[in-house]
């Protein structure tokens, strides 16, 4: 096992190790386990101390910002209020100044009353409370040794606990399934009580000891859950569902939210009322002794169980499942399952969960039910793209003002109160959001704010480029505003409008802008003015020309924005009139065949594409850049531009995908063979990005089809797909199926050479 161990933020504190009900369902007291009966009662005052010490020595060591304690049994309850104020105290003082402390207390509610809750209302400690469901279910298993229920006291407790005096302290309800209930009375039981949060909970079972399934099947217990699931949609989700959520989050590309699923290393060890320091509680079920370390808190530290091998084997991810789990594509969202539920004494716990089944069943049901409802618009939108991308921006130019937090001074101030100006107005936003929308805007944003965390002195500096932008947004919109912008090196860049020469080279100063009529003026401080037309080349003034191709609206052919640089291959200097012409002529060229050989790609690229950048050939470290632009190696070989184009396009356009949602986790977690390059191996990233391309070039060129489709077929069967990601392969390969029903995929094909065009 390799890494450091990772510290625990979550102790588990045994404050009693006797209970005041019988379930038979219990881990503590009906499973294999049963080092119960020797333990004291009660922890002790020393047990107590010395686990606030230890926990504060931890925290302190690995800089924990804050740690939770979950004070349990047995019944915690029956420790009395004494004993539970002596933990509080003693936790509270320890952690004082060193770690925000989490108190929170597991029960069963029999005990519950005012007298209980004023004090943890003191102490901050919060509540969650064991309940099956409604009274037939919850008596299923949650009844008194002599048999009598539980259910009316455990209600009085959950009522006590919603009156608005506590109802702070409230943290939900667990419920342990039991496949024999009706699902729908157990859900809407546990909704009526208006609880903060559900929680689900499989019985704990092993292969040697199997959950109870009545009808034999093997997904018995994914039905359930189903059905609570579906009760649960229809009722417009009232409560959040742990369970339901962590699935929903994994599905997506996000973190798990419950050990029992996911791949998250545990952080958590529990002390039992005698000191001994153990495992999670839950591998009682397994066998004798499988939840100890041999541990106390009076020997050992904390980074001393953190370094067992028990406690490093459930904290090694996906390396820690079984080889069947690490093939499967649902196990980022199961985890593997609850790591007690995959012991058998064959293979120890080097197995598939009990309830694999079961929680592939689950996740493929949840998966099914929602996938329509959780996919990013911008994966079937092209404008909602556009608008996701135009909101990044916005929020990183946010970012930025926050980052600076005054550094950038008056200038800054300025600036960013003009541009608030421009957004009070119709055309002075749309001028704004123009400016903003430029793909090197973003280029420029990231630079600076990754100066800033850097710390790197010039990055305030580059900052003060923002009054330029707000400049060129004005001079779009029209509007009779002045606004005052600094020249570099003797030059003003108005970005997508062009570059003036205000003085020599290495001079700086302040110009101020002012737009009139399809001109605009510049004043330089301490003397000098010009009057710029914006469309032609004039003395000093390099305008931002255009491309017109086919049908599409135009693009800007952009060699003189600072920022970008940001390609495969270095940025060109600025372009003489002639090649200019030249670029003119083989984008056209180009485009053409674009809209002859794949007229839905051109369609769509002319709606998203607004900006071209000229290229040299060589290699170039790339940067991020926004959505709508391609850089191009200047050709006059239409064919070889027009398949280059295409490649950009589609660059780009994942590249934005990526921006605003999450199409893959874990990604090099797993490695693939490239269908199309048998010698390569790559992650799933890299497998994606290289199909997303080929199927689109294969609309021009058909040889790219060549192993796609074995592409296509691994990724499906891949963990690391997000439901975005699996939504995104399904349009692949209805792309896939356009390029075999185009009549005109050959006109390429008949115009270039057979060899692969690289």
């Amino acid at each position: 096992m390799t890494g450091p161990a990772v510290p625990f933020r979550e102790i588990v504190l045994k404050v009693h190790s006797r209970c005041d009900l019988a379930c038979d369902h219990c881990y503590v007291y009906e499973h294999a386990d049963q080092s119960w009966r020797t333990r004291p009662k009660t922890v002790s005052d020393r047990v107590i101390a010395r686990t606030a010490q230890r926990l504060a020595e931890h925290a302190k060591t690995h800089a924990l910002p804050s740690v939770s304690v979950i004070l349990h049994g047995g019944e915690p309850l029956l420790a009395g209020p004494a004993r539970l104020r002596r933990v509080c105290e003693e936790f509270g003082s320890a952690l004082s100044g060193v770690a925000d402390l989490d108190l929170r207390i597991h029960t069963n509610g029999l005990q519950l009353s005012p007298r209980y809750l004023d004090l943890f209302d003191e102490f901050g400690v919060k509540v969650g409370i064991s309940l099956d469901g409604d009274r037939a279910a919850n008596d299923r298993h949650r009844r008194f040794a002599d048999g009598r229920s539980s259910h009316p006291l455990v209600l009085k407790a959950v009522e006590l606990l919603r009156e608005d005096r506590y109802r702070h302290l409230n943290l939900g309800l667990l419920c342990t399934v039991d496949i024999e209930n009706d699902p729908h009375a157990v859900l809407d039981a546990l909704v009526a009580l208006d609880p903060p949060l559900i929680d689900f909970l499989l019985p704990h079972a092993t292969w040697d000891d199997p959950p109870p399934r009545p009808d034999g099947s093997p997904t018995a217990y994914a039905k359930w859950l189903l059905a609570v699931f579906d009760r649960w949609q229809e009722e417009g989700s009232p409560v959040p569902v742990r369970l339901f959520s962590s699935v929903l989050s994994t599905l997506s590309g996000g973190p798990s939210l419950t050990e029992s699923l996911g791949l998250a290393p545990t952080d958590l060890v529990v002390v039992e009322t005698d000191g001994q320091l153990e495992q999670v509680d839950s591998l009682k079920s397994a066998y004798e002794g499988a939840a100890a370390t041999g541990f106390d808190v009076f020997e050992h530290s904390f980074d001393d169980v953190a370094a067992h091998p028990g406690v490093r084997a459930r904290q090694l991810g996906l390396a820690g499942v079984s080889e069947t789990c690490r093939r499967c594509p649902v196990v980022r969202s199961c985890g593997g399952g609850l790591y007690t539920h995959r012991y058998s004494s064959a293979g120890d716990f080097d197995n598939p969960s009990v309830y694999c089944a079961d929680l592939e069943a689950l996740v493929r049901g949840i998966d099914a039910r929602t996938r329509a409802a959780i996919v990013s618009p911008a994966l079937t939108e092209r404008r909602e793209l556009a608008a996701e991308q135009h909101d990044l921006t916005r929020t990183l130019l946010a970012g930025l003002h926050d980052a600076l937090d005054g550094r950038g001074g008056a200038r800054w101030d300025e600036a960013w109160g003009l541009a608030g100006v421009l957004e009070s107005s119709g055309e002075g936003a749309a001028g704004l959001d123009h400016v903003l929308a430029h793909p090197y805007t973003r280029t420029w944003l990231l630079d600076v704010l990754e100066g800033l965390h850097a710390e790197r002195p010039e990055a305030v500096g580059q900052a003060l480029r923002l009054p330029a932008y707000v400049a060129a947004a004005a001079v779009r919109s029209g509007l009779d505003l002045e606004v005052p912008a600094d020249y570099r090196d003797g030059r003003l860049f108005l970005p997508t409008i062009g570059e003036l020469r205000l003085a020599g080279p290495g001079e700086t100063g302040r110009a101020r802008v002012r737009a009139v009529g399809g001109e605009f003026s510049v004043r330089r401080e301490g003397g000098g003015e010009w009057i710029v037309p914006r469309g032609a080349d004039s003395p000093g003034w390099l305008p931002v020309r255009y491309i017109v191709a086919g049908s599409a609206p135009g693009f800007a052919l952009d060699d003189l924005d600072p920022y970008r640089d940001c390609f495969e291959a270095p940025a060109a200097p600025r372009l003489g009139g002639t090649d200019a012409e030249a670029w003119s002529r083989a984008v056209g060229r180009a485009w053409e065949l674009l809209e002859r050989g794949a007229p839905q790609q051109a369609a769509e690229a002319a709606g998203s594409l607004t900006t071209l950048t000229p290229l040299l050939a060589g290699r170039n470290a790339q940067r991020p850049h926004g959505y709508g632009t391609v850089g191009l190696v200047m050709t006059e070989d239409g064919e070889e531009l027009a398949v280059s184009l295409l490649r950009g396009l589609r660059r780009t356009r994942l590249r934005a995908l990526l921006d605003v949602t999450d199409l893959y986790a874990l990604d090099g977690a797993w490695e693939y063979r490239l269908p199309w390059e048998r010698n390569t191996k790559v992650p799933f990233s890299g497998l994606l990005a290289g199909t997303h391309e080929r199927v689109g070039l294969s609309f021009l060129v058909p040889r790219f089809m060549d192993g796609v489709s074995e592409a296509l077929d691994m990724m499906d069967s891949a963990a690391e797909p997000t439901v975005g990601g699996m939504r995104l392969l399904k349009s692949l390969r209805d792309e896939v199926r356009g390029v075999h029903g185009t009549s005109g995929m050959n006109v390429l094909m008949n115009a270039v050479d057979h060899e692969p065009v690289r």
